[in-house]
């Protein structure tokens, strides 16, 4: 007789809840027992990465951390940002503690100046962002130039659906504007349509290690005629839990307007997100395309945009032809001129489909014309306003929400959540969470009706203090993508930025073992 001990099982299904992958073999029986229908349990722990804010000195960052409240699970755990340096190790102290003479006042300046270091180096270990309780957001705000970006882990009750939040207000200067970002998890692969090593952009690509070991990123850039040449773009070392912005115009000596950044990993991981600015029209966070997949949906373009230029590319062999199309207030139709777009293999295709929306919100939907389903990659540069009053987000390609999404940081005035069904009508739950200061959710459902966009108000918490997070939940129909314009007026601009919601992935499924696992037969 052979027995399974427990303590095996239990880390079975311990692993899944934090990897969302785990396999079991039982002894004896060759990998041959198949699962059950699946079990779904919440995630024990979730990681974060926010990158480096600003270097400006007029910009100011709010970060808002939130995990949705939940009937059941565990009463434990922690979910804090801190900052990504690493420290060093503390250096020992000598023995006797005394030296002799002259040095004496040299030795009291320097331990001063030592004692400082150590009380900025132990701020440093402090939660940046720090999580109370469930279904309550946490604000923490600087002005500091040169903030470093941060790193976090929330674990038990606090990992499934964790999110973050970055906003940071530049009132002045070439990266003026309104910079929105839902801070990343970690991952080995990134694609960024929609990047540019142009005269008149200066963006940078943002990695950042949350492991104790260093992780080596490769970063590929792709033209309208293919791959731009990079001898330096190979091989980046990423400290471990720090973070490197990198110049992407730096990397290679083309100059091109419309290019797509590949960041892969040769060791280790990273978070990666793109930092956009653009002479005249402001700047904003460039988040990474939704996977290589023959449908893309584009959610979230203003009602009152006045420039929309799509941005595609085909990763693999062969071309791609996609059907273009504008899942508007009422129906969907295909853009005048612009219904179809050609996409070369390994090149970086683009159209400008300027004010498409044409005062009503909407959504763009990619689809293939010939049936081959070649996977594309896609964003949108959006941009608001005329001459001087200019200013430019991004709308990267992303997934439905699934079982459940959630943004944080919405204003009392300025939010507006944008929910698109490409295929069946669909209903979803949408909760305002309590305010950071106070207030009580507010619950609305609504019904979005197959192939239309629909722009909402959030209704607001009861009470409102501060800022809250909005939650969407899939109750029935075919699938949703959403996103949050959140719109600040500075200085007579309009600055706006765009986040969309993905499934949050708080619960993972954990197969059921068909026989006992608890005592087996040789």
């Amino acid at each position: 007789m052979k027995s399974t001990p427990l303590s095996l099982i239990a880390g079975v299904v311990a692993l899944a809840a934090v990897t969302g992958f785990a396999a079991l073999t039982v002894p004896g029986d060759d990998g041959a027992t198949e699962a059950k229908a699946a079990a779904r349990l919440p995630v024990e722990r979730s990681s974060l990465l926010c990158p480096a804010p600003s270097t400006s000195d007029l910009a100011e960052t709010t970060y808002t951390s939130f995990t949705p409240a939940a009937k059941d699970g565990p009463k434990d755990g922690t979910a804090e940002l801190k900052a990504a340096e690493a420290l060093p190790a503390d250096e020992d102290e000598p023995a006797d503690g005394k030296t002799g003479g002259a040095d004496d006042k040299a030795d009291a300046d320097d331990k001063k100046k030592t004692d400082a270091d150590d009380k900025e180096k132990a701020a440093d270990t402090k939660p940046v962002v720090s999580l109370k309780d469930l279904g309550k957001p946490v604000t923490a705000e600087t002005s500091k130039s040169g903030a470093p970006a941060l790193v976090g882990t929330a674990t038990d009750r606090f990992a499934p659906g964790w999110t973050t939040q970055q906003t940071t207000t530049a009132a002045a200067g070439g990266a003026r504007g309104l910079l929105g970002v839902s801070c990343t998890a970690p991952d080995t692969d990134f694609w960024f349509p929609g990047a540019s090593t142009g005269a008149s952009r200066q963006d940078y690509v943002h990695l950042t290690n949350p492991d104790d070991t260093a992780a080596v990123a490769d970063i590929e850039l792709y033209g309208a005629e293919g791959p731009l040449k990079s001898d330096v773009g190979e091989g980046i070392t990423v400290p471990a839990r720090s973070s490197v912005p990198l110049l992407i115009s730096t990397l290679t000596g083309e100059a091109a307007e419309n290019v797509t950044v590949h960041v892969t990993t040769r060791s280790g991981r990273v978070g990666a997100v793109v930092s956009a600015a653009e002479d005249e029209v402001g700047s904003d966070w460039l988040a990474a395309s939704a996977d290589p997949a023959g449908t893309q949906i584009l959610p979230g373009i203003p009602a009152d945009a006045t420039s929309v230029r799509l941005v595609a590319f085909a990763p693999g062999e062969d071309d791609a032809d996609v059907k273009v199309q504008l899942l508007g207030k009422n129906g969907t139709f295909s853009p005048a001129g612009n219904d179809t777009l050609h996409i070369k293999s390994q090149m970086t295709a683009s159209v400008d489909l300027k004010n498409v929306t044409r005062g009503e919100p909407g959504s763009l939907r990619l689809t293939p014309t010939d049936g081959s389903r070649t996977p594309v990659v896609a964003a949108l540069r959006v941009v608001r306003g005329t001459g001087a009053k200019q200013e430019v987000a991004f709308i990267p390609a992303t997934g439905p929400v699934g079982e459940r999404a959630t943004v944080a940081d919405n204003r009392a005035k300025g939010s507006v959540l944008s929910l698109t069904a490409p295929g069946k009508t669909a209903k979803v739950k949408v909760t305002a969470s309590a305010g950071s200061e106070g207030g009580e959710a507010a619950v609305k459902t609504y019904t979005v009706k197959g192939g239309t966009t629909l722009e909402v108000t959030p209704e607001a918490p009861a009470g409102l203090k501060g800022g809250y997070a909005l939650t969407v939940e899939t109750e029935s129909g075919g699938p949703v993508h959403a996103a949050r314009t959140l719109t600040i007026p500075e200085g007579g601009i309009g600055m706006f930025t765009v986040q969309t919601l993905q499934d949050d992935g708080g619960t993972v499924e954990v197969p059921e073992a068909e026989q006992d696992l608890s005592v087996l037969d040789d």
